[in-house]
């Protein structure tokens, strides 16, 4: 299963000639998106996660993909700042992907237990608009995924000025457990290194 990061949450994830778009985007700090897909998936309606218009969709066709969804929220108050946000896990391949959208607080046991040893976790690090480096840590102990990759993180000129950058949470990791990538995808397997992937954003 190939993952490519395109920037802010934005993932595409490929198997068996099927790819799927999640969390497309318009941030201004960004190049503008143009990506091709069988499907987009959003976490969220806002513009910087939902830009599907970024999108050019080819037909479904056999997906070997099956989706699932657990609902939580983009705040840590029920939704009341900030609305509802989906997690969406991925399965092809005999492999599993979670994109972890906005999320914007801990995960009861409920929403852990069908997430719970992933493969790989996307999983959002900045702040602010999102859950924080600590508790990023956190979600990502109690998930025990093979692979974590963090996203939604300022980083050079590109993200929002509000929001941390990936320096916090690769603090929390010992650095040989952490491995910056030359581009921006990587092959997942089943018998990936535990770790911290860290793309590079292409330009």
């Amino acid at each position: 299963m190939k993952l490519t990061w395109l920037g802010h949450s934005c993932f595409a994830v490929e198997s068996g000639g099927c790819r799927i778009v999640l969390d497309p985007y318009t941030v201004e700090s960004y190049p503008p998106l143009h990506v091709a897909a069988n499907e987009v998936l959003c976490s969220h309606h806002h513009r910087d996660h939902d830009f599907v218009e970024a999108v050019t969709l080819a037909p479904r066709g056999d997906s070997p993909f099956t989706v699932r969804m657990v609902e939580t929220f983009h705040d840590d108050q029920g939704g009341a700042l900030r609305g509802t946000n989906t997690v969406h896990l991925l399965a092809a391949e005999g492999l599993r992907v979670v994109h972890l959208g906005d999320l914007g607080h801990e995960l009861s046991e409920a929403q852990i237990a069908p997430l719970r040893g992933c493969d790989a976790l996307l999983l959002p690090v900045g702040g602010y608009y999102t859950i924080d480096a600590q508790t990023a840590k956190r979600i990502a102990d109690a998930l025990a995924p093979r692979v974590i990759v963090p996203m939604h993180y300022r980083h050079g000129s590109h993200g929002y000025d509000v929001i941390a950058t990936v320096e916090d949470f690769l603090r929390l990791y010992p650095a040989s457990a952490v491995q910056r990538l030359d581009g921006n995808s990587f092959e997942l397997t089943a018998d990936a290194p535990r770790g911290v992937v860290v793309p590079k954003f292409a330009d």
